[in-house]
């Protein structure tokens, strides 16, 4: 039998392919009805229709777009000076009365990519005067309902769930069943025939009876089951994203954006509508989804559409939402895609495939009965000469049998195995939503019992990830920030202009007047440090117009900017990780606030401070400053030499209460956990050891040693490391593929962007949802 199975039904735990899945379930066509054994599966007819569909759709999709883009760049060349012979971009007679209100039309012009239109109204500020709302501030909350009615609201249509009568009609198609009916019908009418009524029809109605309650039994099973899967559903789809409303930055789930809503986007998101860009800086939008193109798109106010179902590869902006919901050209393939389905699990396929055997072998014993049965009964009426008489016993006898035969199947045939699988994923999923652990794939639930070695990131998923500075090095000294000491006045107002230029977060303030950071963990850690020295966030940022912003990825290691000070001095500020930022630096400020040259003496204590730091377990941050002569040219890349160190700052981030116990159960369990961490290798190292990850045979490695690596070192290496510090994406995704070619089942945790690919690639992903992006 094990043969069997490996032969037929050992398929690949990810993406089987249409043919294995078809395989088993042509099998059960005997044995088991089809449209209760597949009910919450993929239906694969469908798909094949829905995906020759799609397929349709997207390349319809996508000449649109290359069409589109080729008389964009058509019309930029036909604009160039040297080709004018008169005024540009002529503006048509549109009116803002012609979008104001009018869902359709502002949805075809973002997807039509028309430039014209846009342009006419005056850009995204016409727009915006035309769905009647500020840029600045933002939608009004008492709006809301009205530009829901209005515009639509930002949800896809789904298929209706089924009723709990249509789980009765489903039931009733199994076959076994409709045999048991079949025999319970002559039973009563032979029954009738023979001893009359009353006594004719118990038999019958004995198996009638006997169905309606397994006909029950099972539609109650399978109704409760399916409201699982909806509540579960529901929980899955809980996406939030930041936008500017009442005048204040807030968190809203995508379902409630309203056409006008300003949305924040960062590197990791999913675009939640379609819009229009309205600042930004580098913003690389990933339109694969939608076009099957799988260069990164770049959104600028020349290329300013976006549309909904893309995600952000790289930069940050801000958009205005002009469609939602089935307007969006993602919620016409929603459509398309709503009866696809989920596939089996791996354990559900081979189950299926231990049923149909069991199954088979049923179904020939209950012939084999019926046959021995018949052929016995018909000797034995052979050899008392009565072969040519029949009575209504006899018919009754062949009836027995043949219940016998049926009676055989059904108990053969392990009819609630692959429900009864479904059902404890289903519940597994439950008793995690308790957890706060949320399984987007029921899968998951069988693949983590079996894993072997788990990947886990650092910060936010072994540490709390509420981060605090502690310590700063300023001014040629280190300093506890517990002691409140004061800073030279010229370090204190460059120090703060570094802080509040060069983040991607936001201060806001509610209505009430409470201050509150919106953005990672270690931006609002330096922030909060800013706001404790004195310093305005909004003063700082009127006074400062900002030209340019590179930032932070995870390849780079830094974010930087460049700014005009108020007195007109071009400035850039570069903040990251130190040996990184250190490294593009040739002074820094000593204690008396005066700029000095880093020697190579300077240098060694300064990398000794950021080690210190690092052995204390804090994550270290380097901020540096550039004054640029003359004006910048915004076309050009930021400077990457001549900086001025202001400060390495030391980011406590204290270790989750239970991790300590957690990693020992691991351990325990046989379970290898490894730490991959982009963090200096001095503080994993640390965290490491006090979680109990690190022992005395393990390995601490860097992420450019490791790249360095052959297949045969990586070999004998793998196995022992136990810490990978300074790590890329691309030094992750290769420690688990090398890990999935030794045979272990390998588990990955991670909580941004830098992450994905490992996620996708390992056996399970556990995505954290602190600080997880959508991608």
């Amino acid at each position: 039998m094990e043969g069997y199975l490996k032969k037929d039904f050992d398929f690949p735990a990810k993406h089987p392919s249409e043919a294995a899945l078809k395989k088993w379930r042509n099998a059960v066509s005997l044995v088991k009805n089809h449209r209760r054994r597949f009910r919450h599966v993929a239906d694969l007819e469908k798909r094949s229709i829905h995906q020759n569909r799609l397929s349709k759709i997207k390349e319809d999709l996508r000449v649109t777009f290359i069409a589109i883009r080729a008389a964009m760049r058509f019309m930029d060349a036909a604009a160039h000076p040297q080709n004018m012979t008169r005024e540009p971009h002529q503006p048509r007679d549109i009116k803002h009365s012609e979008y104001s209100k009018n869902p359709d039309k502002l949805a075809s012009m973002v997807r039509n990519y028309d430039m014209k239109a846009l342009r006419s109204l005056n850009g995204v500020n016409g727009i915006a005067e035309a769905v009647n709302v500020s840029i600045d501030e933002g939608v009004k909350s008492t709006d809301i309902p009205t530009r829901q009615e209005t515009y639509g609201i930002n949800k896809y249509t789904e298929k209706p769930s089924k009723s709990f009568f249509m789980f009765i009609w489903d039931a009733l198609h199994d076959l076994t069943l409709i045999i048991l009916i079949v025999c319970a019908i002559v039973s009563i009418g032979v029954g009738l025939a023979t001893e009359g009524f009353p006594n004719g029809i118990y038999d019958g109605l004995g198996i009638l009876l006997s169905i309606l309650l397994v006909v029950t039994v099972t539609a109650v099973s399978d109704y409760k089951q399916s409201l699982q899967f909806k509540d579960l559903d529901k929980e899955k789809k809980k996406i939030s994203c930041h936008v500017t409303r009442d005048t204040c930055r807030q968190k809203v789930s995508i379902y409630d954006l309203v056409v006008g809503d300003v949305v924040h986007l960062s590197i990791g998101d999913q675009v939640p509508a379609d819009g229009i860009f309205i600042s930004g800086y580098n913003l690389l939008i990933d339109e694969s989804s939608l076009t099957g193109e799988s260069d990164p798109v770049i959104i600028n106010e020349k290329k300013p559409f976006l549309l909904a179902g893309t995600k952000v590869q790289d930069g940050s902006a801000k958009m205005l939402v002009t469609a939602v919901g089935m307007k969006t050209e993602w919620g016409k393939l929603m459509e398309t895609l709503s009866e696809e389905g989920e596939d089996e699990t791996p354990l559900q396929v081979k189950l299926n495939g231990v049923a149909t055997i069991i199954g088979k072998i049923g179904l020939v014993f209950a012939i084999l009965t019926f046959l021995v049965l018949t052929v016995r009964f018909l000797i034995e009426k052979a050899m008392r000469n009565e072969f040519t008489t029949w009575s209504s016993a006899d018919a009754l006898n062949m009836l027995d049998y043949f219940a016998t035969a049926v009676t055989i199947i059904v108990v053969a045939v392990p009819e609630g195995l692959p429900l009864a699988v479904t059902l404890s994923l289903a519940f597994a999923m439950k008793e995690l939503m308790k957890d706060k652990a949320l399984v987007r794939h029921l899968s998951a639930c069988e693949t983590m019992g079996s894993s072997t070695v788990i990947c886990t990131d650092k910060t936010g998923t072994l540490t709390t990830n509420h981060m605090v500075v502690t310590k700063i090095f300023v001014s040629g000294e280190i300093k506890e920030v517990k002691d409140n000491a004061k800073l030279p006045e010229r370090v204190s107002e460059v120090l703060l202009q570094g802080i509040f230029e060069c983040t991607g977060s936001e201060v806001v303030k509610d209505k009430s007047g409470k201050t509150s950071i919106l953005g990672t963990p270690t931006e609002s850690a330096i922030l909060q440090y800013g706001l404790d020295l004195g310093g305005d966030f909004e003063t700082v940022r009127r006074e400062i117009k900002m030209l340019k912003m590179e930032p932070f990825n995870s390849a780079k290691k830094k974010m930087s900017v460049i700014v005009t000070l108020p007195e007109g001095q071009t400035r850039a500020f570069c903040k990251g990780a130190s040996e990184i930022v250190l490294g593009l630096c040739d002074k820094m400020i000593d204690g008396n606030g005066e700029v000095v040259p880093l020697s190579e003496e300077k240098v060694k204590f300064v990398t000794n401070v950021i080690e210190e730091f690092a052995v204390e377990a804090l994550r270290t941050l380097c901020l540096a400053y550039l004054d640029v002569e003359g004006s910048f040219d915004c076309e050009k890349n930021l400077p990457e030499s001549g900086y001025t160190l202001i400060a390495v700052v030391g980011i406590k981030d204290p270790l989750r209460p239970g991790v300590k116990e957690a990693v020992e159960t691991c351990l325990a369990a046989g379970i290898t956990v490894r730490m991959v961490t982009g963090d200096n290798i001095n503080t994993a190292k640390a965290i490491a050891k006090e979680c109990g990850i690190l022992t005395e045979g393990g390995i601490a490695i860097e992420g450019p040693d490791f790249r360095t690596k052959t297949i045969q070192e990586l070999d004998a290496l793998a196995p022992r490391i136990q810490v990978m510090a300074r790590s890329s994406p691309t030094d992750k995704h290769e420690l688990v593929k090398h890990l999935k070619r030794m045979s272990q089942v390998v588990a990955v945790t991670g909580d941004g962007t830098n992450d994905a690919p490992a996620l996708h690639e390992s056996d399970i992903g556990f995505a954290m949802g602190i600080a997880g992006t959508e991608i």
